[in-house]
């Protein structure tokens, strides 16, 4: 048997490209090479972006840094306005909570069995 499969595997003839067939290979190359450059990203449009970012950066710091420097005879205890509070029960907050912490939870093991880490 294996005889007759190494007598099938085995080259008979020796394969060779058709005439201008390296030539035509080497030509869309070079086209493709010669194509026009991928388009640069838009740094203008970004700025915006990424100043908003940094002045939001710079307000957390800053919030920080003056809630820090605060005497501890000012800070109370916060709570939220009865407004809010209302607000929260009647969107059943608790249950929408507890559902996406579930959601991510079931993720995070899913993913971790995925790829095979334990």
């Amino acid at each position: 048997m294996e005889d007759e499969l190494d007598r099938m595997l085995s080259p008979h003839d020796e394969i060779v490209p058709s005439s201008g067939f390296a030539a035509s290979v080497m030509e869309a190359v070079q086209q493709e090479a010669q194509a026009s450059q991928p388009i640069p990203f838009p740094w203008v449009r970004a700025l915006p972006v990424f100043v908003a970012m940094a002045a939001v950066v710079a307000m957390l710091i800053f919030g920080f840094v003056e809630v820090a420097r605060m005497p501890a005879s000012t800070v109370t205890e916060w709570t939220l306005p009865p407004v809010v509070k209302h607000a929260l029960m009647q969107a059943n907050a608790g249950w929408i909570a507890f559902a996406l912490v579930l959601t991510l939870l079931s993720s995070l093991v899913s993913i971790r069995l995925a790829t095979g880490k334990r």
